[in-house]
């Protein structure tokens, strides 16, 4: 009979090739995540790194091709996913998104801990590779608070935003159920909401570390 200590050390072993486990962030767009993230980077600049994901939507103005999304055609990113070149995609508000092998590939080369901001189709995907990732929910103050920071950008018409928050709803439920996340974050003040994603993620570095993963601070 094959020992739990024979598994636990294959498991450590797997890990250790590799690296750190990529860290998933989800929550709907105008919770905040963004404004998390740039702190996580700026304060451990060789630390992490974003796995820039593909989109099949427009850029809004100053966006970069490659820096916030990498935007393709529809009938582009539908032939990558059925060659297998994605792992995970999902479809929000009629346009797609998903994350390929490759972006992913690019930040584990570096290295670094590789950043994940994906939908919840996309984290239930996630979940069933080989990925092992952390899973954290971003959570808005309340729908009319997400409501009142997309409207402040103006790249929303009332159809889009309607999607959005319907769409948001959704998320909500989903993030907020028991299970589905290994930490959820209430970002109703954004200093706190930093605090709490920080210290969680360096813990849970802290303990990658003890198992013998190398982690670039």
């Amino acid at each position: 009979m094959i020992s739990i200590l024979f598994i636990a050390n294959r498991l450590l072993s797997t890990m250790a090739k590799q690296g750190p486990r990529p860290v998933v962030i989800c929550g709907p767009s105008g919770s905040g995540k963004s404004t998390l993230l740039n702190r996580l980077f700026k304060e451990f600049p060789n630390t992490f790194g974003f796995s820039v994901s593909h989109t099949t939507r427009k850029p809004r103005p100053g966006e970069e091709d490659g820096v916030h999304y990498n935007f393709v055609e529809r009938e582009a990113m539908e032939k990558a996913i059925a060659n297998g070149e994605f792992i995970e995609s999902a479809t929000f508000s009629g346009n797609m998104y998903g994350t390929s092998k490759e972006a992913v590939r690019k930040v584990q080369n570096t290295g670094k801990v590789c950043i994940l901001d994906i939908e919840p189709q996309g984290v239930e995907q996630v979940k069933k590779t080989d990925l092992n990732p952390i899973l954290i929910y971003n959570n808005p103050p309340s729908i009319e608070a997400l409501e009142e920071r997309l409207r402040k950008r103006n790249t929303e018409t009332e159809e889009t935003l309607k999607k959005r928050l319907d769409a948001a709803a959704t998320e909500i439920v989903y993030g907020l159920t028991p299970g589905n996340f290994h930490k959820i974050i209430h970002n109703v003040d954004i200093d706190e909401a930093y605090e709490q994603f920080r210290e969680f993620i360096v813990a849970e570095l802290k303990a990658q570390e003890a198992a013998g993963i190398t982690i670039c601070w």
